[in-house]
């Protein structure tokens, strides 16, 4: 398949930010913040790339897996996985719960707030990478910019929202969360030239790709998004924040200071 430059969505949150750069332009005076920055492609193909960038911290949720969202009509669930770019001091992102915690008490904690303190909020820095597969109790801090990379589903069940006036889903969500410790890791991940597997998952792979130099995609499909610095996908030009849909065999090259990450579904 012939490399296709992605059609860029701006998403306005209340917790996203008008400071944008380097990245992108920083939103005019007056403009609401934004919170997300997607790259969407025709059809529902397997992977959904976006940019983060937050002032507030986002909602406590939760989202199901593949099983769990055809039972409710959807194609898939979501796995999803943030490579952290930028983090103010102390910024941290809630993975799991502190300790098991039954159903009940859980369903009470989202309702009086108090689930606030039974997440584990743990502190990120750039560079860190982390892996949330599906029924993670999640929430991502204030003061981040992250890309996503995930299962293509919008399917969140939102269990507490710190008093802002948007629907929770807490029977749903309490249905598909694992109530318990997050196992998986954290991992800061400092990254020379070269190629690199970052993330590796149940649901999809990211490889960081950094300086000069050429190298030949792998996987039928695989989603290349250019951090910094440029590159060209089979002779096409491509630019800082930029996601293109690439396929097998498309020859990516790397011109100077090139920080790129390229994600494959599994």
């Amino acid at each position: 398949m012939q490399a296709t430059k992605l059609t860029t969505k701006r998403v306005e949150k209340v917790w996203g930010r008008r400071d944008l750069a380097p990245w992108f332009p920083d939103v005019p005076q007056g403009g609401e913040p934004v919170g997300e920055i997607w790259f969407e492609a025709a059809g529902h193909p397997a992977l959904l790339v976006k940019y983060l960038f937050t002032s507030e911290r986002l909602s406590v949720q939760v989202h199901p897996d593949d099983a769990q969202a055809r039972v409710v009509g959807e194609p898939n669930g979501k796995d999803e996985a943030w490579v952290i770019l930028a983090a103010k001091p102390g910024a941290t992102i809630a993975l799991g719960l502190k300790h098991k915690v039954e159903r009940d008490a859980l369903k009470a904690a989202a309702l009086d707030g108090s689930i606030e303190q039974l997440v584990d909020w743990r502190p990120v820095s750039a560079g860190d990478v982390i892996y949330s597969p599906s029924g993670t109790i999640h929430a991502i801090g204030a003061g981040l910019t992250l890309v996503e990379v995930q299962q293509n589903s919008n399917t969140t069940y939102r269990l507490y929202d710190y008093g802002r006036p948007r629907e929770l889903h807490l029977d749903s969500g309490l249905a598909v969360a694992h109530a318990e410790p997050f196992t998986g890791e954290t991992h800061a991940r400092n990254i020379g030239e070269g190629r690199t597997v970052v993330v590796e998952g149940a649901k999809l792979t990211i490889e960081r790709w950094r300086g000069v130099g050429a190298g030949k995609i792998e996987n039928p499909q695989a989603w290349v998004t250019i951090i910094a610095g440029g590159a060209t996908l089979d002779g096409a030009a491509a630019e800082a924040g930029e996601t293109w849909l690439a396929g097998e065999g498309c020859v990516v090259e790397r011109d100077g200071e090139t920080d790129l990450l390229v994600s494959y579904p599994r």
